[in-house]
């Protein structure tokens, strides 16, 4: 089994703005291509084109209705990824040491030469956040980009997780967690960033920040200004026709 590091010199992590996030799966869209091509084995399709298509996703975006107890039903759209547990029971209960919490910044990744494919950890991990790549037999989850996040060819604005570069909402934040006064601490603590099932212990390092209430809108008739009267005296050519129309 793979022992947990007691401590992380960061916790690099994702910061989500429920609020903000429009559902447009850009970041789906990019994470797959990114990580098909670059890091580990490709993300296999399974009948792409077919009556019952399958495929390996590390990032996926549910979309629920929410009827608040004051003010308009929201429809919230949820991404949902690795959130990189500090307590990641998906790295104890793996029995090769593929599954690994990185020390130097907290990054939980599966080394896929090791990985026997044995699902333990897709079991073990509450947010499901693990899928068993159908073609290659091995786990796949979400690295943050590792591969990406130190590319010193890359440009500095690009040295991010291509999920974040890539939403046009900008619904996601990088950075370190364990640093208070970095960008995401700070917006974690203005907006009141959440855990994701604290109840279930472990911690995670990403951080939900909830949507927040939606203004009450009122019912307009959007015919009203069209059918309202002209004037209420008219005069002139007017005033002459409401007369001539009378005497008929």
């Amino acid at each position: 089994m793979t022992q947990l590091p007691a401590h992380t010199d960061k916790k690099l992590g994702l910061v989500i703005d429920l609020d903000t996030c429009v559902g447009c799966h850009a970041c789906v869209i990019s994470c797959k291509g990114w990580n098909t091509e670059n890091y580990g084995a490709p993300l296999s399709d399974q009948d792409p084109y077919g009556a019952a298509p399958s495929g390996t996703f590390l990032n996926r975006v549910h979309s629920y209705e929410m009827q608040p107890d004051h003010g308009a039903a929201q429809l919230a759209h949820f991404p949902k990824s690795c959130l990189h547990c500090e307590d990641a029971p998906c790295v104890t209960v793996c029995p090769t040491g593929a599954s690994y919490k990185r020390v130097e910044d907290g990054i939980v990744l599966v080394n896929e030469s090791d990985c026997i494919g044995c699902g333990l950890c897709a079991w073990a991990c509450p947010y499901g956040a693990r899928e068993l790549d159908a073609a290659e037999g091995v786990m796949k989850k979400c690295t943050l980009c590792v591969d990406r996040i130190y590319n010193e060819n890359l440009a500095p604005e690009d040295r991010e997780p291509a999920c974040v570069r890539t939403c046009p909402a900008g619904a996601r934040h990088f950075g370190d967690l364990g640093d208070p006064d970095s960008a995401v601490s700070q917006l974690v603590d203005r907006r009141g960033g959440m855990d994701l099932m604290p109840e279930q212990g472990t911690r995670p390092v990403n951080k939900y920040l909830p949507p927040r209430p939606k203004d009450r809108l009122h019912e307009t008739d959007v015919l009203a200004p069209f059918l309202a009267p002209v004037a209420e005296d008219p005069k002139g050519f007017f005033a002459w026709l409401d007369k001539t129309l009378e005497k008929r």
